[in-house]
Order: structure tokens, then sequence, then C-alpha cells
């Protein structure tokens, strides 16, 4: 986190100087320097979207040129650094908040969809509260949690949001039942081989507060999924190919 507030506020003080001169070649970059300061300040840009409301650019821009001139700041270096520290401070507690919110949203919303779900006609749910729907009944075997599985899977979110598909990505994925998370070693155990199921995971059985990337905290997840195979035994090892994607366990943070 500091590394990224001491970039942001440095870079901000790039765009500033750069905002001075934007209209000098906003119609066209002659040169290679005016090419490669315009994308310095498009990355830069980029980089303080997170904390464009907590800056002011006026005072970024007289803090930049007091310090390029050498002239006195009017913060000290120890001063500055009480600042950052102060402003470190207040920006965690408020994106814990942020996250407290979302977390407690994302639960009731999940709660809310399973308690309805649960009534519709094809749809399971197991003493744990996952819920699965038989889309197509399968007639080989069912994995057991030792086991390594092929599967061709898509996950999307309470609102249809698809944040991840093997089907779109054109390759099946593999990997061991107990390396991903408990909805899926549980009800994958429910599938024979050649079936697609609908899983309805509850936060509990999915990342919990740690959902990463586009899953929220205590985000409900559907999964359309088909177990393709049971890998032999000789085949296992190759379940350390699967796609980084896969809804493996998320790592404990």
């Amino acid at each position: 986190m500091s590394k990224f507030l001491q970039k942001s506020l440095t870079a901000a003080a790039i765009v500033a100087a750069l905002g001075t001169a934007g209209g000098a070649f906003a119609q066209e970059l002659k040169s290679e320097k005016d090419k490669v300061s315009y994308m310095v300040g498009m990355d830069v840009g980029k980089g303080l979207s997170s904390i464009k409301d907590e800056i002011d650019m006026a005072v970024v821009i007289q803090a930049l040129q007091a310090s390029v001139k050498g002239e006195k700041t009017a913060l000290t270096q120890e001063e500055a650094l009480k600042v950052r520290q102060d402003f470190m401070t207040k920006l965690q507690a408020k994106r814990a908040a942020e996250e407290k919110v979302k977390a407690e949203t994302n639960k009731k919303a999940g709660e809310d969809f399973l308690a309805k779900n649960k009534s519709k006609k094809g749809v399971t749910t197991t003493a744990s509260g996952l819920q699965y729907e038989v889309i197509k009944a399968g007639t080989g075997p069912k994995p057991k949690d030792t086991d390594t599985v092929q599967v061709h899977y898509t996950g999307t979110l309470l609102d249809g949001t698809k944040f991840d598909s093997s089907v779109d990505r054109g390759e099946p994925a593999t990997f061991p039942l107990k390396g991903v998370i408990p909805g899926w070693t549980e009800g994958l155990q429910q599938m024979p081989v050649g079936s697609k199921y609908k899983f309805y995971i509850p936060s509990n059985l999915a990342y919990g507060e740690n959902g990463p990337g586009p899953i929220g905290p205590n985000a409900m997840l559907t999964f359309d999924v088909e177990l393709i195979k049971i890998m032999p035994p000789a085949e296992a090892p190759k379940a350390a190919e699967a796609p980084k994607a896969e809804p493996a366990k998320a790592e404990k943070k």
C-alpha cells in the first residue's frame, strides 16, 4: 500500500505538470519525447484513478514546482511523511468500511436468492446449503474427493455477470477435487461422468470474505458444470497444468 501511495502521489505531480503543457501536443504528438511523455501521462492517469477524489491538483502543482526549482516547500520531509502515514491510515479505514458494507450486502442478497431458489422445481439442497440442478444426467461413475477430474464450466455472479469460463477459453479444466472451493468438491461428487449440472453455491462454500478479482466478498456464485471425465491415476499429475483461472480455492489472506 505504501509503495502504491508513494507512486500515485508522485505520479499526480507528473500528471499535473503534463497537464499545464497538454495543449501543446493534444492534437499531434510530433516527437518521440512527446509520445513518451503522453504515454507516461496515460499510465499515470490510470494509477491515479483510485485516489483522484482525495487530491487537489492545483496544490500538487505548487509542490511540484517548488520541488523541481529546489525552493522551500510548505512541508518538511518529516511533515510530509506524517501526512502520508495519516492519509494511508484514513484510506485503508475507508476501504475497509466499504468492503464491510459490500460483504453484508452480498451475503444478504445471496441468502435471499437461495431461500427462494430452494423451492424451484428440480433444485436439490444439501445439508451444507449447496444447491444444484440436474441439466443433463450422465451415466458414468461419480468421482470421489480424492479424484482428479476434467470439466467444462461457466461461472456467473448473482447479477448474471460472467467472471470465468473454460468454455470461452476453448479448453476444459483439470484439477483435483480437494483443490477447489468446497461447493465444487461436494457438488462434483453428486455428478456421474457425462452430466451437466448447475451449482448454486453460498458464499461460505465459495470464497467467503476473500472473493478474488471480480468476485466480491461474501458473493454467492452460480456455475454451469459439465463433468467430462475422471482422470486415470497416470494422468492425474497433469492437473497442475490446469488454467489459473479455474475456480480453485481462494488463497487465504
